[in-house]
C-alpha cells in the first residue's frame, strides 16, 4: 500500500453536509465531497491487510485496495480505469449505496472502517470533470439483437457492456425518462438526475437506442405496432424482433397495510409521493401533486424509502413528520465479533432523519382513522418481540394525528404483467425464476428470455442491480455468441 502505516496515524474522514437550513430550500445534491488531500489521506488508512474483504463486501466485487492505493499515489486516471473495471456507474453508487464493503473492511474490526464510498465519489467526479469517461464504441457490430427491458441500474448496466460486446440494444422504458427506480424513487436531494443524463448520453454514443413511453405486454389481436415509441409491445414482438430479451424491470409492488380505514384520502404508496416531486423538479406540470405543506405526516416503514418521505416531506414544509418502525431500536454499535465482515444490525440515522423527524420503534398500525373521508389519524399500539414472535403490549394503543400517511414498507416483488405476459415462471415471491450458477444462468423457461436485477433477486440495492445486470449481459453474450469475454 501506499503508506502502510497510514491506518494508524490517520482518523476516518466524513464527507460533509450543508447546513439543514440551506438544504431544505432546495432539492440539490447536498453532500461535499472530500478534496484531493483529503481523498489522498483517507485512502492512506487502507491497510495491508492481506486478505481485502471489502472486495467480497461489494457485490460488485470493486478492485478496492488497487483504486485506493492509486489515489494516494495521486494517479487519478488509471483509478478510474480500475473502478470502472467492475462497477459501471460508480456516481451511483458513491451516492446512494449504503457501502456493505465498509462493513467488511478488516479495519472495521476495531477502527473506523476506511472511507471507502467517499473515495469513489471522489474518483468519479474528477474523472467526470477530467473528460475521462467517453463512449466506448465497439470495433465492430456482431450483428445480434437485444432488447432490454426497463433502464433502472440492471437494465442500463446490461445495455452498456451488450453494446460494448457490439450488440445491437435497444432498451424500453415505461415512463417518459430513462432511469426506472433510479429516476423516480430516488430523489434528487440524494442523486440529481443529471447524473442518468450524461450516461443515456454516453451510451446512445456507444449505440445503445433508447425507447421512452413503451409498456410491454399483450396486445389485442389483430393489432399491429407502427410505432414503439407511442404504443404498447407484445412480447411476441419482442422476441420476434430481437435475437435475445432481457428483463430488468424494477420490484415496484408496494408492500400493502390492509387496515381499517386504508381506503381515506390521504393515505398513499411512497411511490406515489415520490416520483412525483422527481417529476416537478424536471420541470413537469402536475395538476394535483400529493404534498406535505402544513401537515402531520406518518410514515410507516423505517427503511430508506422511508427515510426519502422524510427528507421530501421536510422540503415541502410539514408540520411534523413521525416515522413508524415495527421492528425494535437496533443497538448504537453493532457487535462486532460476531458480525464482522457482514452487514450488521445497528442504529442507522440518515440525513433525512437529522432534517426532522421522530422516529418510533415498535410500533403497530391497527387502523387509520378519519373525518369526511380523510385521513385525520393513526391508531397505534406498542409491541414487542420473544423469540422472533410479535405480540401487542396490554393497553399501549394511542392516537397520533395524521394528515397524511405515506407507506414505505419495501416492495413485494415486481408488477405481474410483464413477466405473465412472457410466461415466465414465478417463484414464491413472485419474481422471475432464472437460477444463476457457475456457468452463468440468468436465462428464464421461455426460449431466448432472460431475466435480472429486482425482477429476478427482489427488491435490492442499486449495486445488487449493476451486478446482475453485468452478469446478465455475459450469459446474453454467451448464448449469442457461444463464448463470452464479458466479466462475470
Amino acid at each position: 500500500m501506499g503508506k502502510v502505516t497510514g491506518f494508524m496515524e490517520f482518523e476516518r474522514l466524513e464527507e460533509g453536509y450543508l447546513p439543514t437550513t440551506e438544504r431544505l430550500k432546495n432539492y440539490k445534491e447536498f453532500v461535499i465531497g472530500l478534496d484531493d488531500a483529503g481523498a489522498k489521506q483517507q485512502s492512506a488508512r487502507c491497510m495491508d491487510c492481506g486478505t481485502p474483504f471489502c472486495n467480497s463486501g461489494c457485490p460488485v466485487n470493486n478492485i478496492i485496495p488497487d483504486f485506493n492505493d492509486l489515489v494516494f499515489q495521486g494517479d487519478w486516471k488509471n483509478a478510474i480505469e480500475v473502478l470502472h473495471s467492475t462497477n459501471n456507474f460508480p456516481e451511483f453508487t458513491g451516492r446512494i449505496c449504503p457501502a456493505p464493503c465498509e462493513a467488511a473492511c478488516t479495519l472495521n474490526v476495531n477502527e473506523a472502517a476506511v472511507g471507502i464510498k467517499s473515495i469513489e465519489h471522489a474518483i468519479i467526479d474528477r474523472a467526470w470533470s477530467e473528460g475521462w469517461v467517453t463512449p466506448q464504441v465497439p470495433a465492430s457490430k456482431t450483428g445480434k439483437t437485444v432488447a432490454v427491458v426497463g433502464s433502472g441500474p440492471a437494465g442500463l448496466a446490461a445495455a452498456q457492456q451488450l453494446a460494448r460486446a457490439g450488440h445491437s440494444v435497444t432498451v424500453f422504458e415505461k415512463n417518459d425518462r430513462v432511469g426506472g427506480l433510479l429516476r423516480y424513487g430516488i430523489p434528487d436531494f440524494k442523486m440529481e438526475k443529471s447524473h442518468i443524463d450524461r450516461r443515456v448520453a454516453q451510451m446512445e454514443a456507444e449505440g445503445v437506442t433508447f425507447k421512452t413511453g413503451v409498456l410491454v405486454a399483450e396486445m389485442p389481436e389483430g393489432s399491429v405496432v407502427t410505432n414503439w415509441a407511442k404504443a404498447n409491445v407484445s412480447p411476441e414482438q419482442l422476441k420476434k424482433d430481437f435475437d435475445a430479451v432481457l428483463l430488468t424491470g424494477g420490484a415496484e409492488q408496494s408492500r400493502d397495510l390492509p387496515v381499517p380505514g386504508r381506503d381515506l384520502a390521504g393515505v398513499h404508496f411512497a411511490m406515489e409521493f415520490l416520483p412525483q416531486q422527481n417529476k416537478i423538479n424536471a420541470g413537469d406540470k402536475l395538476k394535483a401533486q400529493l404534498r406535505a405543506d402544513g401537515k402531520h405526516v406518518v410514515v410507516i416503514g423505517g427503511g430508506d424509502t422511508g427515510s426519502d418521505c422524510v427528507g421530501t416531506s421536510n422540503r415541502h414544509g410539514a408540520l411534523s413528520v413521525t416515522q413508524f418502525e415495527l421492528m425494535p431500536q437496533p443497538p448504537e454499535q453493532e457487535n462486532k465479533p460476531l458480525v464482522w465482515p457482514y452487514w450488521p444490525l445497528k442504529m442507522r440515522t440518515s440525513s433525512s432523519h437529522e432534517e426532522g423527524c421522530a422516529r418510533e420503534f415498535s410500533i403497530a398500525t391497527k387502523e387509520f382513522l378519519g373525518e369526511k373521508g380523510k385521513v385525520t389519524g393513526v391508531r397505534t399500539v406498542r409491541v414487542e418481540w420473544t423469540d422472533g414472535k410479535m405480540s401487542e403490549v396490554p393497553g399501549s394503543e394511542q392516537i397520533l394525528k395524521a394528515d397524511l400517511v405515506l407507506l414505505a414498507m419495501g416492495f413485494v416483488s415486481p408488477v405481474a404483467t410483464v413477466l405473465s405476459a412472457f410466461g415466465v415462471d414465478t417463484d414464491a415471491r413472485g419474481n422471475a425464476r432464472a437460477t444463476v450458477d457457475e456457468e452463468g444462468g440468468y436465462a428464464t423457461n421461455v426460449e431466448k428470455v432472460f431475466a435480472a436485477g429486482d425482477m429476478r433477486r427482489g427488491q435490492s440495492l442499486v449495486v445488487w442491480a449493476i451486478r446482475e445486470g453485468r452478469q446478465a449481459a455475459r450469459a446474453v453474450d454467451q448464448f449469442l455468441m457461444g463464448a463470452s469475454v464479458l466479466p462475470r
